[in-house]
């Protein structure tokens, strides 16, 4: 017997929607009064747009568009329009993708849909020029109560932009009549500041900012163009906080300002802002794994379990699993919450805690919840740091080499492993051969020499830390921290001043606020006799960030200008931290200080 029905001929979506295609603007009334209306699908135009659908899949995509084009004519159907534009689109012919748009809206003049689709293929083409007039368009035939949204995505349209000068320019000329109305004045200035921040205009960018939050101080927008722009301009970061006196704040916007403030180095800052997010979410798990890490980073163990343990337990299942439900906006954060990425890092983190109280039994017992063949390679060289730590430093060595190298990463990864357990326990000599072979095997890498110069410098081969470091700055101009680290070898020598300034002041320029880099600029200073300066600047490092190094610093400074009461307090507090700190031990024994 044959079998029946083994092949049908799938309905194309367009002939579909077309089915179902009538007449629009019939009254109640009028429905009930005559007959149905007819639908325009009849025999011949069903006909047209199966064989076009037919034609497309057989890859005649000029053909199949002209067909579908000329029933979307007929019919004034936007999902006819739309199809034709698809298929265009899935052709690679941007060309003939226009041209479906263009009597697109010559049928349909007021249809915001075929102005929004020109406008993301002409963003798509790269054709600047063109885009004003759609735009102009659609901002035009948009509700007023939904304009302020789609003038926020003018700069995505322009993102494509050659010249993104030029592309700024347009975004201004476009938005210029909004800028006077009280609904659009806002979005239009962050729209434009954001379309200048593109091209690299700080200035331009941060004006716009400015007269942005002037005109409504609680409005979000501004801040966030200001959290984008601290990168480059500390001068934005007076939006973010004239924003957070002006009344209540969105938790998201504090946790955005934490990330920018962390991005910066600046720890403690950091740090009072999500201390301020957990108490107005008290059950809002996210925080807590980031203010944990911050207070770790701080060399602050016993706060850091107990963010770590309250995260734990917001995130905890009977299975150990998937967390419970967080309330908050952070989706990234609940994302990696629901994967137990999140758990996995807390137990990471957690002994580590357990490493920096001496509890090497602890550290061991949190690094054994952890099942994620993907954190082998981490858990493990945790591991052998801890080995190392206790002495047993060959041991520690093969426990890194046997890892699986699961990815193209991972035998480079194995080797800064390697290299850095050597480092924590001051094995130079061999840290330094390792990260060589390194460098042999992944030239050219600048992380990797950038580390190679780090322990030239302890060794005291001065000469090949500065070469090192000069062929960093070779590979990577905008490398911030090889700037910084060679300005800061100068000074701490006393050498070539003037230059170790100027390679600190553009290290600055790289990574405005980072305290690190201004630790190092108020050394230089200090080194060149401007005591003031260098005390203005290693307290406003300290205060960001208060590291053991930068703590030894700022109380040399104190006790040169005979505030020695309050150098003695600073390096108290450091030496709490890490009594072992190199700098600070010889800071002390330099000065004949005892505490």
């Amino acid at each position: 017997m044959p079998v029946r029905n083994r092949w049908r001929l799938a309905i194309p979506a367009a002939i579909v929607v077309a089915a179902a295609w009538s007449p629009p603007a019939w009254s109640q009334a009028a429905a009930e009064a005559g007959p149905p209306a007819r639908s325009l699908l009849n025999s011949q135009l069903f006909q047209q747009l199966l064989i076009g659908e037919l034609e497309a899949r057989r890859g005649q995509s000029a053909t199949a568009v002209q067909l579908m084009l000329d029933a979307a004519r007929r019919t004034r159907d936007e999902a006819l329009f739309r199809r034709a534009t698809e298929v265009a689109l899935q052709a690679r012919n941007g060309d003939q993708a226009l041209a479906v748009v263009r009597a697109w809206r010559q049928a349909l003049p007021q249809s915001p849909d075929a102005l929004r689709t020109q406008l993301q293929i002409l963003s798509a083409l790269n054709r600047t020029d063109d885009i004003a007039e759609p735009l102009r368009a659609l901002l035009a035939v948009t509700p007023e109560a939904e304009r302020g949204g789609l003038i926020a995505a003018i700069p995505r349209f322009l993102q494509r932009a050659g010249d993104r000068r030029q592309a700024a320019q347009l975004a201004d000329a476009v938005l210029q009549p909004y800028l006077a109305a009280a609904g659009t004045r806002v979005p239009s200035l962050v729209a434009s500041g954001r379309a200048w921040a593109a091209a690299d205009d700080v200035e331009q960018a941060l004006a716009r900012a400015r007269a942005a939050h002037a005109a409504e101080p609680r409005a979000p927008g501004p801040v966030l163009l200001a959290l984008d722009l601290m990168a480059k301009q500390a001068a934005a970061e007076d939006i973010v906080r004239g924003h957070l006196q002006a009344g209540a704040v969105d938790p998201a916007l504090r946790l955005a300002y934490a990330r920018a403030l962390m991005g910066a180095q600046r720890f403690v800052d950091a740090t009072a802002q999500l201390e301020r997010v957990t108490l107005d979410q008290p059950d809002f798990a996210p925080p807590y794994l980031t203010l944990g890490a911050l207070h770790l980073e701080l060399r602050q163990p016993a706060p850091a379990e107990v963010a770590l343990q309250r995260y734990l337990a917001l995130t905890a299942t009977e299975g150990g699993g998937a967390p419970a439900a967080a309330a908050g906006d952070d989706e990234a954060d609940e994302d990696d919450d629901r994967s137990g990425q999140g758990r996995v890092q807390a137990w990471m983190m957690l002994a580590q805690t357990a490493e920096l109280r001496g509890d090497f039994a602890a550290a061991e017992g949190w690094l054994g919840r952890i099942e994620d063949p993907k954190r082998a390679l981490e858990v493990q060289t945790r591991r052998a740091t801890l080995m190392a730590r206790q002495g047993r430093v060959t041991e520690a060595r093969e426990l890194v080499r046997r890892v699986p190298e699961r990815e193209t990463g991972d035998a480079r990864a194995k080797l800064m492993a390697e290299a850095g357990l050597l480092r924590e326990v001051k094995r130079w000599d061999e840290a330094f051969e390792v990260l060589g072979a390194a460098a042999q095997r992944f030239p050219d890498d600048s992380d990797l020499l950038y580390e190679q110069s780090m322990v030239a410098e302890k060794m005291g081969r001065v000469d090949e830390m500065e070469r090192l470091l000069r062929r960093v700055i070779e590979i990577k101009p905008d490398n911030a921290h090889a700037h910084n680290a060679l300005g800061y070898s100068l000074a701490d020598r006393g050498q070539r001043l003037a230059e170790a300034r100027q390679l600190i002041q553009r290290a600055l320029e790289l990574s405005p606020g980072d305290p690190f880099i201004t630790d190092s600029l108020g050394w230089v200073e200090y080194r060149l006799g401007n005591l003031p300066e260098a005390l203005r600047l290693l307290r406003q490092a300290y205060a960001s960030r208060p590291d053991v190094e930068i703590g030894a610093h700022l109380g040399e400074v104190l006790w040169a200008i005979g505030q020695r009461d309050e150098a003695r307090r600073i390096w108290a507090e450091s030496k709490g931290r890490d009594a072992a700190n190199d700098v600070l031990r010889e800071t002390l024994a330099r000065l004949k200080v005892e505490l």
